[in-house]
């Protein structure tokens, strides 16, 4: 098996302007430079501004801190336009998730005639600057200092990291007997990802809700179903400490 330092790439838009336009088909990874103080990794926040704002006041993090996202900002809460705003006042920075891979599909096709009812009215909340913005974001964060990686979805055990396809990165919640990527509704009997994975790394993802983190040997799931009414989670590196905020209501079912 490869070390994690081993699987390490530079990152493509470091390296050429042109990979700034979002290429679906190519998962795009991003090497983040070490950094000197605290870092933050936030769960799935979709639209609730308001605990956002909690968060950020319980964390107070300082000027040398970083703050990721495990992707999903927008979609199903009240205020995904809000919440873009404060990520960028705020200097977030998120990996994509499925939610924001649909509406970016919808925006640089130019067609939003498919989207679902609830994907229409945040697509009719966001700017052009906020696509932009989203469609610059990777699929994946690798943090060699931490021996981390940042995603959404999830990986599929065996594959490597540069050959994983991003529909799966994206969406995969567990694996069927023949080791297929599927989500929970649709395989029930499935496991999750999370069990298999053996590294390298520690993978923070979102993606798969439950009340509370959902801990691995090898990976930690901080979707904590904010935007259903249970709380918004954050975990700090590298000592692991889990910090958490009740949602102010259920926003979604």
């Amino acid at each position: 098996m490869k070390t994690f330092r081993q699987m390490a790439t530079l990152d493509a838009t470091a390296r050429s302007p042109k990979v700034q336009e979002p290429t679906m088909e190519t998962l795009r990874i991003r090497n983040l430079p070490p950094c000197p103080g605290r870092t933050f990794v936030l769960g799935d926040v979709h639209g609730c501004a308001v605990e956002l704002r909690r968060m950020l006041e319980l964390l107070e993090p300082e000027t040398v801190d970083r703050i990721l996202a495990v992707g999903d900002l927008v979609n199903r809460g009240p205020d995904s336009a809000g919440v873009l705003d404060i990520a960028r006042k705020r200097n977030i920075q998120p990996v994509l998730g499925n939610h924001e891979d649909r509406l970016l599909q919808a925006w640089e096709s130019g067609d939003a005639t498919n989207l679902k009812e609830r994907d229409r009215a945040t697509f009719d909340q966001l700017t052009g600057d906020d696509f932009a913005w989203m469609a610059q974001w990777p699929h994946v964060f690798r943090l060699l200092e931490l021996r981390a990686l940042v995603v959404h979805g999830g990986f599929l055990p065996g594959i490597p990291l540069e050959k994983q396809p991003p529909a799966d990165v994206l969406r995969v919640q567990v694996l069927d007997e023949e080791g297929r990527p599927r989500k929970r509704n649709e395989c029930p009997d499935g496991r999750p990802w999370a069990e298999q994975w053996q590294g390298p790394g520690l993978v923070l993802y979102g993606h798969t809700p439950r009340p509370e983190p959902l801990v691995h040997p090898h990976a930690v799931g901080l979707d904590t179903g904010c935007v259903y009414g249970y709380q918004l989670t954050a975990l700090r590196l590298p000592d692991r400490t889990v910090f958490k905020v009740p949602a102010t209501r259920a926003y979604a079912e």
